[in-house]
């Protein structure tokens, strides 16, 4: 299992950009499917973006397609969220989520992730 550590989060202005950082303890990152889900107050947690372990798989829920970008750094055992073109909607609570047998080669979800950060907050501004 690893450890998952998410930064980056903070308050922004309504069109702006930020970058979402999670940092994964463990020698075995290169082999786990990453992800980033966001819950905002009432609502259900919800997927956002993921990765393969290659970084070969990529799938993004419609909401963010085009706007937003994961990407991974094995070396750096670091997944990204680049988030341009932000909006007050995408205000929420932002985890990095981690598994070793999803494959990252299908839409995923919550049940699908078995290791999560502890979030990091983004607030949009209208």
């Amino acid at each position: 299992q690893v450890q998952l550590v998410e930064s980056g989060g903070g308050l922004v202005q309504a069109g702006g950009s930020l970058r979402l950082s999670c940092a994964a303890s463990g020698r075995t990152f290169s082999s786990y499917a990453m992800g980033w889900f966001r819950q905002a107050p009432g609502k259900e947690r919800e997927f956002v973006a993921s990765i393969s372990w290659s970084g070969g798989y990529t799938y993004y829920s419609d909401s963010v397609k085009g706007r937003f970008t994961i990407s991974r750094d094995n070396a750096k055992n670091t997944v990204y969220l680049q988030m341009n073109s932000l909006k007050p909607e995408d205000t929420a609570v932002y985890y990095c989520a981690a598994d070793k047998y999803y494959t990252g080669s299908y839409y995923p979800m919550v049940r699908d992730f078995g290791s999560w950060g502890q979030g990091t907050q983004v607030t949009v501004s209208s």
